[in-house]
């Protein structure tokens, strides 16, 4: 009887190990096919990885000091002009500060709308290297870069408290998005390939279609319904829009209203070339720009815009094509 039951224990040891050695061998091949390159490789939908456009409600802007400066970030950024001009001693000096545009000129509803140059997730992108200044950029330099360039004005002062709250709104935006984390919202306002554009059709195009909004001078019906294109209240040639290639991308994902992404490439670049054509303020450091070289070519400066005025204009140059 002894005999019988080690015999029997001995079988069920032996048949404990088979599996135990099984699994182990299972175990060791679903490890080689995870790591096989050619395996299927299931991408985590972006809601996973937790990078969605769903910035917080400016209802929930914490009390004090803080959920203040949010606010007022918030005042700053949806109506620049009207708010900076209205606070300025004079006149005079309000005009000196600040255009006639808003940031929500170009980043509607105050940076928060995701289709149109959102603003949303910019103060985890920042500091960053750009180009054009040849060095590591603070959201607060980055901010100052719009004031004198878009909005055609005077930077903050460092120790401004409205520049302090223009980053506070900007932080506060930008809840639950990671230091470099990629945007999917981010750099859509760009047509990689510009065609050569014409004038005339562009300004046929946009007596058809733009007039009702930015008026037929192009001086607008207010910075947040219409902003000025061109003349003294619009963005000087130094601002990334006055790029063909930048206002082009803008105008086809952006508009018109109600009815953007219906303009075709050419039509995009017809409009963007003859809203650029027209005279606007000038910025004084196009040679302190690009410092370490790839400066672009359709970057519409005064020299440009009097090439197309005499008829001298080439665009394949401008658009790098030759």
């Amino acid at each position: 009887m002894r005999k019988t039951s080690t015999l029997v224990l001995g079988f069920l040891l032996v048949v404990a190990f088979a599996m135990i050695g099984a699994m182990a061998y299972q175990l060791k091949a679903n490890k080689e096919a995870t790591n096989n390159n050619d395996a299927p490789i299931v991408e985590p939908p972006t809601q996973v990885a937790g990078i969605v456009h769903n910035p917080p409600s400016l209802d929930d802007v914490p009390d004090g000091p803080l959920g203040e400066a949010i606010l007022r970030g918030y005042e700053l950024t949806n109506d620049t002009s009207n708010v900076l001009r209205s606070e300025a001693p004079t006149a005079e000096d309000g005009e000196a500060r600040v255009n006639e545009l808003s940031c929500t000129s170009c980043h509607a509803g105050a940076g928060m709308d995701e289709e149109v140059s959102s603003l949303v997730g910019m103060a985890s992108v920042y500091p960053m290297y750009i180009g054009r200044s040849g060095q590591i950029v603070t959201i607060e330099e980055r901010i100052n870069g719009c004031m004198v360039r878009s909005m055609n004005g005077q930077k903050f002062a460092d120790d401004d408290e409205d520049l302090d709250a223009m980053v506070a709104y900007l932080t506060y935006i930008s809840e639950g998005i990671p230091v470099g984390a990629e945007l999917p919202w981010r750099g859509k306002s760009n047509m990689e390939n510009v065609p050569v554009p014409s004038i005339a059709d562009g300004e046929q195009l946009y007596q058809q279609s733009c007039i009702a909004c930015h008026a037929g001078d192009g001086s607008g019906t207010g910075s947040n319904t219409g902003p000025a294109l061109w003349g003294d209240g619009s963005f000087n040639d130094g601002a990334g829009i006055a790029r063909l290639s930048k206002m082009a991308g803008y105008i086809q994902h952006n508009m018109p209203i109600g009815a953007a992404g219906t303009l075709t490439d050419q039509e995009s670049s017809d409009l963007a070339a003859f809203i650029l054509s027209h005279d606007r303020p000038e910025w004084k450091n196009h040679d302190k720009d690009w410092p370490h070289g790839g400066r672009p070519t359709d970057i519409m400066t005064k020299d440009k815009r009097d090439a197309i005025k005499d008829g001298t204009i080439d665009w394949n140059e401008v658009l790098g094509k030759n």
